[in-house]
């Protein structure tokens, strides 16, 4: 932890940052898993809201 001390004896803590890096495009088997996920996503909250609405 990285601390400074000010002029009137004030302690400023500072918490270590991470190291950075760019961020990979995903591959076609992780699209097509979000794909599939998606699609169930929105089943599963379209579902819920023709519940709530029969229900209603």
């Amino acid at each position: 932890m990285y601390t400074t001390v000010n002029e009137d004896g004030v302690l400023n803590n500072y918490a270590t940052e991470p190291q950075v890096y760019c961020a990979e495009y995903p591959a076609i088997w992780e699209q097509r898993k979000y794909a599939i996920q998606s699609v169930f996503a929105t089943l599963i909250v379209s579902s819920l809201i023709l519940v709530a609405f029969s229900v209603s």
